[in-house]
């Protein structure tokens, strides 16, 4: 089970280790690979480019919070799927159905990641700091950087994500491409900074607070299902 490969994750050394050990750990006609190859990588990128953020300690904490979303994820769908949140089902439920291409299951699994734990991962290191960065601070700075290096590495990685990193899928083209055109990763990004401020600010409304994340886990899932949607022009994958 994916759930034995998550240990204590403290740094993002640990995070990347994780993520190596699920990509090795997984077959490539499992969906789920295609999401944590490309979040592999971009970690990656963005360790490999530390020396270019104004507050590398509040980043990497930041992306420790983050990642662990993602394997907490993974571990309760392997252990209470009930109580696995709703924006991450629709990758776990069609993980091994074919006529996907990788960067439907890639995008799924970032939509989950951003939509949803981006805004409470946020919260989460406002909780810690006792405050939530504001818009003209380097934090913020450092986190609008990262769209860069997504849009970087996404394009690096387009042609495996398209065909399949071992090549066992057909080109796909017409509706696949149109995903990829459709997704925008610094809107995405930029709506989870505001749900993770307002989720701040709800902080002493404990209703409204678990209203709000109830209806951002359910858009998720929506959005999550519609990028999961077969395309005739995908082959069934080995």
């Amino acid at each position: 089970m994916l759930a034995d490969l998550i240990g204590k994750v403290e740094t993002i050394d640990d995070v990347i280790a994780t993520m190596r050990a699920i990509d090795n750990a997984l077959p490539d006609n499992d969906g789920v690979k295609w999401f944590n190859f490309l979040y592999l990588n971009v970690t990656e990128a963005l360790y490999q480019d530390s020396s270019g953020w104004q507050d590398w300690p509040f980043f990497q904490r930041l992306d420790v919070v983050f990642a662990s979303l993602y394997f907490d994820a993974v571990a309760t769908w392997e252990h209470e799927p009930s109580k696995t949140p709703h924006s991450w089902r629709p990758l776990f439920r069609a993980r091994y159905e074919s006529r996907r291409a990788p960067i439907q299951f890639a995008l799924a699994g970032i939509n989950a990641h951003i939509n949803h734990d981006l805004a409470i991962a946020l919260d989460r290191m406002a909780a810690l700091d006792g405050s939530f960065p504001s818009r003209d601070s380097v934090r913020f700075s450092d986190y609008r950087r990262v769209n860069d290096i997504l849009e970087r590495v996404q394009a690096r990685l387009r042609e495996p994500l398209t065909t399949g990193k071992a090549g066992e899928i057909d080109r796909a083209f017409g509706d696949v491409d149109d995903i990829v055109v459709g997704w925008n990763v610094r809107k995405a990004r930029e709506s989870a900074w505001t749900n993770g401020e307002l989720l701040w600010h709800l902080r002493g409304t404990s209703r409204l607070r678990q209203d709000y994340l109830a209806h951002l886990d359910q858009i998720a899932s929506f959005a999550g299902r519609g990028l999961l949607v077969p395309r005739l022009g995908v082959s069934a994958r080995a």
